[in-house]
């Protein structure tokens, strides 16, 4: 039974911090149907995104504001995660997501890109596909197609980089943290 129920606030102390094992390991797939206590932790999670954006809620329990969260950041061995974008009609609960097609070109975040399990600055840019199709299974079991292009492309990516074991400074170049990958069409966001 998790603790992750829909009443239950997630806070800053339940976010798993870099170093942690599970951050590094790529998550189990979730069985479908949808168990009510997986549904639950993912509403738990997007709950967690909103209450992060809203400047009220956020002071008072001192939450960093997040656009992603996925299972394993809160300790949960599970492929799926949350993400709520700041127009806030664009929210996502996705379950078992898959990157099926992408573009050739690439852009980045011109100011690094950040992690609510990274409490640290770390320089550097972070390629991104431009332009993904994703499959997934939301909240209801059913399957799903999307498409996701800029800065939403960017989040998706980094929430599934999570369910892999990846982290996003792994995608800097460790020589040298500003060079973008060479014979590639690839530009900045903004």
């Amino acid at each position: 039974m998790s603790k992750f129920g829909v009443e239950y606030i997630i806070t800053m102390n339940d976010i798993v911090r870099e170093g942690a094992a599970i951050l590094r390991k790529k998550t189990q797939e979730v069985d479908l149907p949808v168990s009510s206590e997986d549904k639950d932790a993912l509403l738990c999670m997007l709950q967690y995104l909103k209450n992060s954006q809203d400047p009220n809620i956020s002071k008072k329990y001192k939450l960093r504001p997040g656009v992603g969260l996925s299972a394993n950041q809160i300790g949960l061995d599970k492929r799926m995660f949350a993400a709520l974008f700041d127009d806030k009609d664009k929210e996502y609960m996705l379950i078992n997501p898959k990157i099926i097609s992408h573009s050739l070109n690439m852009i980045y975040l011109p100011e690094g890109e950040g992690c609510l399990s990274v409490d640290r600055e770390v320089e550097g840019l972070v390629p991104r596909y431009e332009r993904i199709k994703v499959k997934a299974y939301d909240i209801t079991g059913q399957e799903v197609i999307l498409k996701f292009k800029g800065y939403y492309s960017i989040v998706i990516q980094h929430e599934i980089d999570h369910l892999d074991g990846i982290m996003f400074y792994d995608r800097i170049n460790k020589e040298n943290p500003f060079k973008l990958p060479d014979n590639v069409p690839i530009e900045s966001l903004y």
